[in-house]
């Protein structure tokens, strides 16, 4: 007899669940407050190394790895006898590494998509009363109160595993942190392309062209140099071809990201990812042409 593969009732009614939070609009208010207060904060240039722009990828989901590890090494050890004063120390040390992550991760809530924010909102929340309870566990553990000190880790725990589930949703089924670049080079030719005649790109000016399902950002500069990047922010996709021109850099007019017009390199987050560079030349009819090194 064949299994039936299709998603079982409960499974898709689970999935509809974390997908309808995206759609909680009643969020919208506390997330307005919020989103300026994390705004107003000045970090300088330290936004950009919460973001993770010099590792390449958001350092949010490294730090998170710190508490959750002492944390489940404290559960572990709540269930070896003589560990008290060890497994104390781990819930210790996990409330002070939730406190990086937990900033890193807040920065990169502030320049998301508003579905994103929203089940952002509730990862939050859940990871709030986690910290709460490994508080009072902590707490409860300095008293010599044990039993209440493994029943309040064990619940933290289980709460932080439930926002760390929704952290996974927000990041590969909402895409939140994700390069969105990425697929660029498998959506066109190696060859060269042409985009348009030198005519059709005033010099100092952003000009969008299409290469198939791939729009491109063509800029001619004043010594007659002309750059062509990805038009579509690696960040959260914004039209970089509606941003600002300023210094051989292009500023992506959703959430700030800078890159630099020679090679795409992301100068300043939120974007983590730089853009994708094509070479550029001129034929000998003065018809601009581009290509992605590495496509297809």
């Amino acid at each position: 007899m064949e299994r039936d593969s299709r998603t079982s009732p409960s499974t898709g009614s689970f999935l509809k669940a974390l997908d309808a939070l995206a759609d909680m609009q009643r969020l919208d208010p506390a997330i307005s407050v919020l989103q300026r207060a994390v705004r107003a904060v000045p970090w300088g240039r330290n936004r950009d190394v919460l973001h993770g722009r010099q590792l390449g990828h958001p350092l949010h989901p490294a730090l998170v790895q710190l508490p959750m590890g002492a944390w489940l090494s404290a559960a572990v050890l709540d269930a070896v006898p003589g560990t008290r004063k060890s497994a104390r120390l781990l819930v210790g040390a996990g409330l002070m590494a939730a406190v990086p992550a937990a900033v890193s991760g807040s920065v990169d809530w502030a320049e998301q998509h508003e579905q994103q924010m929203r089940t952002g909102l509730v990862h939050a929340a859940a990871n709030v009363a986690a910290v709460g309870l490994y508080v009072g566990s902590w707490v409860a553990r300095g008293r010599h109160r044990y039993g209440w000190g493994r029943a309040l880790g064990y619940a933290g725990l289980g709460i932080a595993g439930a926002g760390a589930m929704l952290g996974g949703h927000l990041a590969f089924r909402q895409a939140a942190g994700a390069n969105k670049t990425e697929p660029v080079p498998h959506l066109l030719e190696p060859e060269w392309q042409a985009v348009g005649a030198v005519a059709e790109f005033p010099v100092g000016e952003a000009v969008r062209r299409e290469l198939g399902e791939v729009p491109v950002l063509v800029v001619r500069e004043s010594g007659g140099d002309i750059h062509a990047l990805a038009d579509r922010c690696s960040h959260f996709s914004g039209p970089l071809s509606e941003g600002r021109l300023v210094d051989g850099c292009v500023e992506c007019p959703w959430h700030g990201s800078v890159f630099r017009l020679t090679d795409g390199w992301n100068v300043r987050g939120p974007a983590t990812a730089p853009q994708p560079s094509f070479e550029t030349r001129v034929s000998a009819g003065g018809v601009v042409e581009v290509r992605l090194p590495g496509a297809g």
